[in-house]
């Protein structure tokens, strides 16, 4: 891909990208992956080359670009780059209104959109009054409100701190189950590793590696020529499995998959489960869940719903609940799960991940 005016920036570039799926896209600075997402995004027409969607080249026509933007959101990685507006929900409303929905359904987005990312308080606020942080949230908000098919972030988690860090993956995940495919640049190889079914490499304007992380990592001259290092769960199973004379594979990619693989006890304990749907009774559940599974029971939590629809009974894991009580799992100790119902394939593949690694998890769900 070449831009008018400048020096070709992806050169000999060629990205598939597989409806519903989790991209990470990695590379040093200067990669070129902000750039990859303003083609993307049609804010950036290729002098040479193509960019189709669903099969069809985009229309850089004022009707083709609102097209493409009713579809395809983008989080960047400065929100002060993507905000035009005064106060929060004016900014969260702008895209929605662009697009041309109407003004009663763009409301409602507007407060799914600020609650699903915690700034419901923050809605009458001037933009100029908030944190870097906060503005990141109110920038993902406002990609949210449009509902797309695509969803792409630039740095999703930089300038959060680790809770908000925590939250901004759990919607990335919650849009995945939706369907929606999800496309992330980051640094942080770590949430890469844990996170993406793919990734995407790129050094100095060109992709050199698409396919599983393990292959990539393994191949380490690789690896440091694109400015990148090995994930620590990827190291730490590399080294240890050598001293141990077993093979690297299966590779965990979290903290409790490392755990079933090198540290797990022979029985596993439970896992009782609490989907939440709105207008469930989830309070009744979650006290249902902590008589059977017993007051020592430690409580995790998933999900941007059921952590605003449960805010007053014991948490011990607040973030992170899936990995938590997973982990708890693993060392043989039962745990309750209060999780986003549309989490359950996400648990029940983390379930089915373990068995393969030597722990047969018991997923108990309280109706």
């Amino acid at each position: 891909m070449h831009h008018p005016g400048l020096p070709k920036v992806l050169d000999g570039f060629d990205l598939q990208v597989e409806e519903g799926s989790r991209i990470g896209i990695l590379g040093a600075n200067g990669a070129g992956k902000t750039t990859l997402f303003y083609t993307l995004a049609g804010v950036y027409k290729p002098q040479e080359g193509e960019v189709l969607f669903r099969g069809q080249p985009i229309q850089y026509t004022p009707e083709g670009l609102t097209e493409v933007r009713s579809k395809v959101s983008v989080v960047l990685q400065n929100p002060d780059e993507q905000m035009f507006c005064t106060l929060v929900e004016e900014d969260v409303a702008f895209s929605p209104l662009n697009v041309g929905m109407d003004r009663d359904e763009v409301e409602v987005r507007i407060d799914k959109a600020l609650r699903d990312v915690r700034m419901t308080e923050f809605r009458k606020r001037p933009l100029q009054q908030l944190s870097g942080g906060q503005r990141k949230r109110v920038a993902i908000a406002g990609a949210l409100a449009v509902d797309p098919e695509v969803m792409i972030m630039d740095e999703p988690t930089a300038g959060l701190d680790p809770q908000s860090s925590m939250e901004v993956m759990e919607l990335a995940e919650k849009l995945h189950l939706r369907g929606i495919t999800v496309l992330i640049a980051t640094h942080d190889i770590d949430l890469a590793y844990g996170w993406a079914d793919t990734i995407n490499v790129l050094r100095n304007g060109k992709k050199v590696y698409s396919g599983s992380s393990e292959e990539f990592y393994t191949d380490m001259e690789n690896v440091h020529l694109c400015g990148l290092i090995p994930p620590s769960t990827f190291n730490m199973n590399r080294e240890i499995s050598a001293m141990r004379g077993v093979p690297p594979a299966p590779y965990p990619h979290n903290s409790c998959e490392f755990l079933s693989k090198f540290g797990g006890r022979n029985k596993a304990g439970r896992i009782f489960c609490v989907p939440y749907a709105e207008n469930n009774s989830l309070k009744e559940k979650h006290a249902s869940a902590v008589r059977e599974a017993g007051t020592d029971a430690k409580i995790g939590i998933y999900g941007p719903d059921s952590r605003n629809a449960l805010t007053d009974e014991r948490i011990d894991f607040y973030f992170n609940g899936i990995d938590s009580c997973f982990g708890e799992a693993v060392l043989g100790r039962d745990s309750v799960l209060i999780y986003d119902e549309i989490f359950d394939k996400t648990i029940r593949e983390q379930a089915d991940t373990l068995r393969s690694m030597g722990t047969d998890i018991t997923l108990e769900v309280v109706r």
